[in-house]
């Protein structure tokens, strides 16, 4: 029942390109040269990483809220309230420079994957879920590390 149905593995390894691609950038400056001519300054680097984060970070906000659904009473009003957390992270704390946002990235994706531990915890996320988010925020956070150090 843990095992994670094929097609959420491969779009969530799949939705991990841009993270992994703004690492490879930052640590390959001839790779980087050919993404700034081929792409844009916008698809390599910091750039992609920390825009591309905080999105994802946003859309997991409405994952959240999705699970919340499933809740009744103040169970659910809590989840509601959990839920948008992700998002105002984003929003609040993704400026003060490329370091500063991914450090802040990483604390955010940690702190998402506690969220996703209480929703699962409560039953609100389906059984494999852990298996996924817990694979995909270490590729995460992995692939900022790069911009910290």
């Amino acid at each position: 029942m843990n095992q994670i149905p094929k097609s959420a593995l491969i779009l969530g390894l799949a939705g991990l390109i841009p993270f992994i691609w703004g690492a490879v950038t930052v640590m390959v400056p001839s790779l980087a040269t050919w993404g700034q001519s081929t792409l844009g300054g916008r698809f390599i680097g910091p750039f992609v990483q920390l825009f591309y984060g905080a999105i994802i970070l946003s859309f997991m906000s409405g994952v959240l809220w999705g699970f919340a659904t499933k809740a009744n009473g103040r169970m659910a009003t809590a989840s509601y309230v959990l839920s948008v957390i992700p998002a105002l992270w984003a929003f609040f704390m993704t400026g003060g420079g490329p370091t500063a946002a991914a450090v802040n990235l990483i604390v955010g994706f940690l702190g998402l994957l506690l969220l996703d531990w209480h929703f699962w915890r409560l039953g609100l996320a389906p059984s494999w879920w852990m298996h996924l988010r817990g694979l995909l925020t270490a590729i995460v956070i992995l692939s900022f590390l790069p911009l910290v150090f």
